[in-house]
């Protein structure tokens, strides 16, 4: 696999002479001259430093509903990486999950979720991803997923995607290897949807080892050869939360479609494979799952 010298400082405390910090306290990055992925880069670091540093403390909830919440950390990771952003590109479109979006004049749109696994995090169990991803048009031409807590960051500047460790890139290969195939769980309560039926069918667990962790960072885990595929119901045209995911997977070579295995947005739901053999096996899988709802 390639190396690839990052261009901005690691999610850790490390820093490269590219991206200068300023000497004020508490130290930030200064955003002026840089190319948009590292535009991404210094603004999914700054809300995964955010998520890292709270995690396993006490944390206020703000109830969506009954099943869901976001927390002061969520809104505090949204606020450092849409700082990050409006001081860089103050004529861009930016978008969080927590917040109204600030329209710009550019037609570039930055897609935020400051804390994808909230629910998790907010139970220690450490498995969330910060996600930014820029879209021109219909197109993400930039995306970055961080692990706050494993400190890894998986990001595409469009044309190939890297996972950072330890301060250093690694061109990402994807690899059906593991068998496991994380399905989103989450889903309407007044009606079936794929991902709930598809956990529960004989013939996915006879070809995959079925996994759920809550978090688009199992999107990313398919770029980096984690997972054999994800599967997901619903519509993904803009989404904050998996479009960085997916745009880094797209680099990466992975298969991503719908549910029927068309191009993404052609219909519902979405499949990210590693390869074409995984791929057109959970398009078969999930078909009568899928002709079931329409």
């Amino acid at each position: 696999m390639a190396r690839h010298e990052p261009a901005v400082e690691s999610l850790g405390t490390a820093r490269t002479p590219s991206v200068p910090v300023s000497h004020v306290w508490p130290p930030r990055v200064l955003v002026v001259g840089l190319s948009d992925v590292e535009v991404a880069l210094a603004a999914v670091r700054a809300g995964a430093d955010v998520v890292r540093r709270s995690y396993g403390r006490e944390l206020e909830r703000f109830a969506k509903s009954a099943t869901d919440f976001a927390t002061n950390v969520d809104l505090e990771s949204e606020r450092a990486i849409l700082g990050v952003i409006a001081e860089a590109r103050p004529e861009d479109t930016r978008e969080g999950e927590e917040s109204a979006a600030v329209e710009g004049a550019s037609g570039r749109r930055w897609l935020v979720d400051p804390l994808c696994g909230t629910v998790n995090f907010a139970a220690a169990t450490p498995l969330a991803a910060v996600n930014v991803a820029l879209q021109e048009g219909d197109r993400v031409v930039v995306g970055a997923s961080a692990d706050p807590m494993a400190d890894e960051l998986f990001w595409t500047d469009g044309e190939r995607a890297f996972a950072r460790t330890a301060g250093r890139d690694e061109q990402m290969t994807p690899s059906a290897t593991s068998g496991l195939v994380d399905v989103n769980c989450d889903g309407p309560l007044d009606r079936p949807f794929v991902g709930g039926n598809l956990v529960a069918d004989p013939a996915f667990r006879a070809a995959f080892g079925p996994r759920v962790i809550s978090s688009t960072l199992a999107v990313a885990w398919v770029a980096a050869g984690r997972r054999a595929g994800y599967v997901s119901d619903g519509f993904f045209r803009g989404n904050v939360h998996f479009s960085a995911g997916i745009a880094v997977c797209i680099a990466a070579g992975c298969v991503v479609s719908d549910l029927a295995g068309q191009p993404l947005h052609s219909g519902r739901g979405l499949i990210v494979a590693a390869d074409a053999a995984t791929h057109a096996r959970l398009v078969e899988i999930a078909r009568p799952h899928l002709d079931a709802l329409e």
